[in-house]
């Protein structure tokens, strides 16, 4: 059978123009939705639908693939409103100020109340003052400290007039403090004059003064009711006043809040405790001033600010993301400021975090760097378990503060957590945490690509139209789009897919902008796109390049013409970080009389991979079964890499070692001028590997520095015929003859190919055609059979003659 080589156009799938239905991306909309992520797209619906608790997505997918950007313009899309979506405020608890209250209101009034609160404290710090500093205050404040002292003064003179008719004197000693004195005439008895009256006469003074006593205690008892009363009147007058100042004025704001039963009930406790600390606004405090200036706020009572957490404009579900998803950036902290050297905070220096900011909508995070952060984890858990959200001290929680911390109200918690992630995460996370399952029941895997047809490609042509609004580029002619999408589904290595690897595509866009920009272009055109892809492989091909250096200048040994036994062109693809190219390795096989092992040299020495190893004794296993029915096989067998220095790994090479096993057993040579990759199985059948374009391309640039003969080519797997997707040159050599690409399904076929015989086929009696590979490997053992024999033959004559001799 004569193998031909594959036509050009399987070598490279191209647009039709007629495909494309526009003349440039101007004319296209952008498209809205998940592109080529219907599975995914599904996950995310069934989510936003389900009202019940546990229904978090986790997206699952490699980076790169634009899971954030598609999720955020699906959720743009089709969020819609939410009925949770509210403003979060946090007011003073007045019965215990370290438990602030939280009030939840519609979007709008929370930032409206906020304000209307300063203008209404604006208003009070002038007009309270005003009310307490104005004549008639005044002339009712001092009429209500004279009837005190009238109602003083006439009980003690009454008091002070029966004293002295007993010859008793009632004296004022110290503020609030009296002395009754028996009196000599009209002065005070001294103590001798009291001395030299008689016993009688001290005892009856002594019995006096302690029915006063008794009286004056009665009447300094009234003296003090009296007083209660004068303060319960003043303060009943204080009351008045602040209420004629600020009842009609808090009154307007219940009536514009009267929808708001928070809201007026917060006001009704305003008014209250404005009444009953009213002094706030009458002194003078530089402490409010320097408290303010040292908070960044507005100088006015803290007391009766409102904090708004969260101010919404409309009713729309937020979608948040958060890049940085530390404790606090999540979960909210409270501030605190230093004044006069002490650590002083209060409800008004709450502030929220993502999650205060997301609750009623969405909330995007990366998983690893949420795993990353210290206590998030744990916190994002437990907030999603208990449906509230508290406002905790990190700093209380690890026990490195002792300050006074607040503890407000937790705040009622609904939202969606969009978990982005690789798929190694998402498996470990359901393997070593029992809870993550419960929390997030939805998984959105994401595909890394598409189909390609018709329609797909106008969808992709639309995606890129999304990008370039996006990211602020120039439009995509036709042509370009239509290179685009072909160098996608070289991305995807298939002919039949495109890559959804967003990021790729956005950065050829970025690439090709900037070229058409030099080149004075208003669209990014196909040649734009060609050199921003040529001036990315030109930017990373610097190790390639040494490579190929390294064969030109015959450091790197290898072969492109003529013939060798035992010796094959492996190809394999190296990856440096930013970049992967295809090489050329050379396999070589050597073969002596032995048992019928196969040595892995590259296993012996430990340089040789799992994969690689197992790769090798598959086709030990299919070579022994070709000769091991009549004899054990009298051949044994070495087979390495030549010039590889580090661990070789990957079983796509096996198909060349097999190759190159058969030259050296049966010295029939290798044709050098072919280069072959795949693997094979037990059955002999080729099958598919990885990175077949660049191993191509990477045996095209050595012979072609090395020099093209026009028959030069590479053997690939049948079943890898769909994932060719060449560079132009490469198609273009093969278009013209100079180069040639064979598709193999079989290893007999890459046998024929490179040792220019056909294999073989057993026939019944267990015998190969004499022509075949397996023919001449058979002759050669029957040839060591019969030295064997003549061997045996020749050892047991000796033995018999030295037994006669004896």
């Amino acid at each position: 059978m004569t193998l031909t080589p594959l036509p050009s156009h399987k070598l490279f799938l191209k647009c039709k123009a007629a495909d494309f239905p526009f003349t440039s991306t101007k004319t296209l909309e952008p498209l809205e939705e998940i592109v080529g992520q219907l599975r995914a797209q599904e996950a995310v619906r069934f989510a936003m639908a389900m009202p019940a608790s546990g229904y978090n997505i986790y997206a699952v997918g490699r980076n790169g693939l634009g899971k954030r950007t598609m999720m955020l313009r699906y959720l743009n899309s089709n969020a819609g409103n939410s009925e949770d979506a509210s403003d979060w405020c946090y007011v003073n608890s007045f019965e215990d100020t370290r438990a602030p209250k939280v009030m939840r209101l519609p979007p709008g009034v929370g930032h409206q109340l906020k304000q209307d609160m300063e203008k209404l404290m604006s208003r009070l710090m002038k007009g309270l003052p005003q009310a307490f500093d104005n004549d008639a205050y005044y002339e009712r404040s001092e009429q209500l400290k004279s009837e005190l002292g009238l109602k003083q003064e006439k009980s003690l003179a009454q008091l002070a007039t029966q004293a002295k008719k007993k010859r008793i004197s009632l004296t004022i000693t110290t503020p609030g403090g009296y002395r009754l004195v028996a009196l000599n005439g009209d002065e005070p008895h001294s103590i001798e004059s009291f001395a030299a009256l008689t016993q009688e006469e001290q005892d009856g003074f002594e019995e006096i003064i302690n029915k006063f006593e008794k009286k004056l205690r009665a009447v300094l008892r009234k003296l003090a009711s009296w007083e209660q009363e004068y303060t319960d009147k003043q303060t009943q007058l204080n009351e008045e006043v602040t209420l004629a100042v600020i009842s009609h004025q808090i009154e307007g704001l219940q009536k514009k809040y009267q929808q708001h039963e928070a809201v007026v009930k917060f006001l009704e406790e305003v008014q209250k405790d404005i009444v009953e600390n009213v002094d706030i606004f009458l002194e003078d405090n530089d402490e409010q001033t320097a408290i303010a200036f040292a908070a960044l706020d507005k100088k006015m009572p803290r007391r009766y600010q409102v904090n708004v957490l969260v101010n919404r404009k409309d009713k729309q579900a937020p979608i948040i993301v958060e890049d940085n998803p530390t404790y606090h950036n999540l979960f909210g902290y409270v501030e605190s400021v230093t004044f006069k050297g002490t650590v002083f905070t209060d409800f008004s220096l709450i502030r929220g975090g993502s999650l205060h900011k997301a609750n009623g909508g969405y909330l995007l995070m990366d998983a690893i760097k949420v795993l990353e952060q210290p206590f998030v984890w744990d916190g994002l858990k437990r907030a999603l378990r208990s449906k509230t959200l508290g406002i905790n001290s990190l700093e209380r929680e690890l026990t490195l503060s002792g300050t006074i911390s607040l503890e407000p109200e937790p705040i009622p918690l609904k939202l969606k957590i969009i978990l982005f992630g690789d798929r190694e995460t998402y498996l470990l996370l359901q393997q070593y945490d029992p809870e993550f399952m419960e929390l997030f029941k939805v998984a959105a895997d994401f595909e890394g690509e598409m189909p390609r047809n018709v329609d797909t490609q106008l969808k992709y042509a639309k995606f890129i139209t999304s990008l370039v609004h996006e990211k602020s580029l120039m439009h995509c002619d036709r042509t370009a789009v239509m290179r685009i999408i072909e160098h996608s589904s070289r991305v995807a290595e298939d002919q039949t897919k495109l890559s959804l690897h967003a990021a790729n595509i956005a950065n050829l866009l970025r690439e090709a902008d900037y070229w058409a920009g030099q080149s004075g272009s208003k669209l990014i055109r196909q040649e734009h796109i060609r050199k921003a892809l040529d001036s990315a492989d030109h930017r990373t091909g610097r190790v390639r390049d040494m490579l190929l250096e390294s064969i030109a200048n015959g450091t790197t040994l290898l072969s492109v013409t003529g013939k060798r036994t035992g010796q094959v062109n492996a190809l394999s693809v190296l990856y440096t970080g930013d970049s992967e190219f295809g090489t050329v390795s050379r396999v070589t096989s050597t073969a002596r009389y032995g048992d019928g092992d196969v040595i892995d040299i590259e296993r012996d020495v430990k340089l040789g991979g799992n994969i690689h190893t197992k790769g090798v004794l598959i086709l030990s296993s299919y070579l022994a079964s070709m000769f091991g029915f009549k004899d054990p096989m009298r051949m044994s067998a070495s087979i390495t890499f030549e010039q590889s220095y580090g661990e070789v790994d990957g079983d796509s090479a096996s198909v060349a070692e097999f190759c190159s096993l058969l030259s050296s057993l049966s010295a029939i040579p290798v044709n050098q001028e072919l280069a072959i990759t795949g693997s094979m199985n037990q059955k002999g059948e080729v099958q598919p590997i990885g990175g077949v374009n660049e191993k191509v391309e990477g045996f095209y640039e050595a012979c072609k520095m090395l020099g093209l003969t026009g028959t030069q080519g590479v053997i690939v797997p049948a079943t890898n015929v769909h994932n060719l997707m060449l560079k132009e040159e490469v198609v273009e050599a093969c278009a013209q003859g100079k180069f040639h690409i064979y598709a193999v399904s079989k290893v007999s076929d890459a046998v024929q190919l490179l040792l220019g015989k056909p294999m073989g086929v057993m026939s019944k009696k267990g015998d190969y055609p004499a022509g075949s590979v397996l023919g001449a490997i058979q002759k050669v053992m029957a040839d060591i059979r019969q030295h064997e024999q003549k061997l045996d033959h020749a050892h047991g004559g000796l033995h018999s003659k030295s037994e006669t001799r004896h």
